[in-house]
């Protein structure tokens, strides 16, 4: 079998793909692949990773055309096809390649983010959006010594979207961020609304109105890759709908 792998740094004009050998290995993943890429063919090949337990999201990248972990896709279930993911299709992953999905794994970078090189992306945009909905803390009474009860129901919902590792996998599934530069993209929104359910936020409806722009909630047109591409399983769109929802409904209690 083989891997195809994305290539590119500032002193080339345009990108291009190196395709290596693979000596396959029950269990291997697309990680392990690229560091027997590196090994064995191309010790310059740069990429990101660091707990290679798809907890700190750093490696993630487009792989087969479908945002992903590098650490925990496996060859095999890619080769057999049974990692597909039905994603709408948009102009990042639709690019022509000479790619033959049944005997190769093809990896590139994380679509709509800048390539510094090969597969290691800026996310330095990611991060201003998600700075930009103000991702800290903000309870009822900061200075009580009560304890903050948090009962199971609570707990249970938070932990839907408390689960995100900030991968930015959403970010590079996502039609609307390829369109619209300034959208603030699936994994910020999720996280905006995340604070606005929690019990012991004092804030409320105003959490949401952050992100009440053009380029916030209003911006989502449902096409639900963020879902799909998350590895955690996290909804964005789900949250992204709630909170639309309440918008409109405090709108109309005016």
């Amino acid at each position: 079998m083989k891997i195809k792998v994305y290539r590119f740094n500032e002193k080339m004009d345009s990108p291009s793909y190196d395709t290596f050998d693979l000596e396959p290995k029950p269990g291997m993943t697309v990680m392990s692949a690229l560091f027997q890429f590196q090994e064995k063919f191309d010790d310059s090949l740069s990429f990101h990773y660091s707990c290679r337990g798809a907890v700190c999201g750093t490696c993630a990248m487009l792989i087969n055309k479908v945002p992903r972990l590098a650490c925990r896709t496996q060859i095999e279930s890619l080769l057999k096809g049974n990692l597909k993911v039905p994603i709408f299709p948009y102009p990042a992953i639709g690019k022509t390649i000479s790619w033959d999905p049944e005997k190769e794994v093809l990896v590139e970078p994380l679509p709509h983010l800048p390539v510094i090189k090969d597969l290691i992306v800026d996310m330095d945009l990611f991060f201003k959006f998600y700075r930009f909905i103000e991702p800290t803390f903000k309870p009822v009474d900061f200075n009580s010594d009560e304890e903050m009860i948090m009962y199971p129901v609570d707990v249970k919902k938070l932990q839907v979207y408390t689960n995100c590792i900030l991968c930015a996998a959403c970010f590079g599934g996502c039609p609307i961020v390829g369109q619209n530069p300034k959208y603030l993209g699936p994994a910020a929104l999720a996280k905006l609304y995340r604070f606005h359910i929690d019990p012991r936020e004092a804030e409320g409806i105003s959490r949401l109105k952050i992100a009440d722009i053009p380029n916030g909630w209003w911006a989502c047109e449902s096409y639900g890759n963020c879902f799909k591409v998350c590895p955690k399983g996290v909804p964005p769109i789900k949250a992204i709908e709630k909170a639309v929802d309440k918008l409109n409904n405090s709108k109309k209690s005016i």
